[in-house]
């Protein structure tokens, strides 16, 4: 009787004390992930963009701006130039490009690649949305589907990309990214693809996208690389057979 009360102690004690290896444990992996916390002062600008690209559409005012602004660039216009449909992916190519040339950026290549990710369906989506209900004609007459620019909000989106992912390095990297769709909105107005207003909402829309897909990261990283990571587990049994007592250690991997 003395050797099975013994048995019941030793073995309440092994589960005691190795309790916590005793079965699977279920972990998230790190959010590896540096985003940028949510603040309203950030959706000043984008906000303002986005809203005076709507307030275009409504004021006949706005409106006889964008016809000046238009004919302003067009008028000694030879022949267009399409450099805007290679520009606008310049900012967001840009960041691999730094990456492959030994200048870090802010997070690893997966995590900056879900947060381009996101921003680019955020982007395409809002754009063709906003395309197909709107039905604003080009200045060139070619189609109803001007506002907003896509060339420009893909710009955009990258250039906050850029910024983003390389402010704490050197501003400069942002200034250069915002430089460059700056000048693919200009084109745009340029080859007659589009009013002022357009270009404004897509810059808008595009800034407005790139921080969303960093504030939504966290979430989207959980959901997609949540992993059951099945650690070594070890645990301690005493066992009497009715002659013996001994004590087993058990360990999986």
């Amino acid at each position: 009787m003395r050797k099975i009360i013994i048995l019941v102690i030793l073995q309440f004690l092994s589960y005691a004390v190795l309790g916590q290896n005793t079965s699977p444990t279920d972990s998230i992996i790190n959010d590896t992930v540096k985003n940028i916390r949510f603040n309203y002062k950030q959706l000043i600008i984008p906000g303002v963009l986005i809203g005076y690209g709507f307030w275009g559409a409504e004021s006949g005012q706005i409106k006889s701006f964008n016809f000046q602004i238009r004919d302003e660039f067009t008028e000694d216009i030879d022949q267009k130039v399409t450099i805007d449909d290679f520009s606008r992916y310049v900012p967001a190519v840009s960041v691999y490009a730094l990456n492959s040339f030994g200048v870090k950026g802010k997070n690893n290549m997966r995590d900056r690649s879900v947060i381009l990710a996101t921003s680019t369906i955020l982007t395409v989506g809002s754009v063709f949305a906003l395309k197909s209900v709107t039905n604003v004609e080009r200045p060139d007459g070619s189609s109803n589907n001007s506002f907003p620019s896509g060339h420009t909000a893909i710009a955009f989106a990258g250039a906050e990309f850029l910024y983003q992912e390389y402010k704490d390095k050197s501003i400069w990297y942002g200034v250069a990214g915002y430089a460059v769709a700056t000048g693919t909105g200009i084109f745009r107005m340029y080859n007659n693809r589009h009013w002022l207003t357009d270009v404004a909402a897509g810059a808008g829309i595009g800034i407005l996208s790139t921080k969303i897909a960093y504030w939504m990261n966290p979430y989207i990283s959980r959901k997609l690389f949540h992993k059951e990571q099945n650690k070594s587990t070890s645990f301690i049994a005493p066992s009497y057979d009715g002659k013996n007592f001994t004590i087993c250690y058990f360990k999986t991997f």
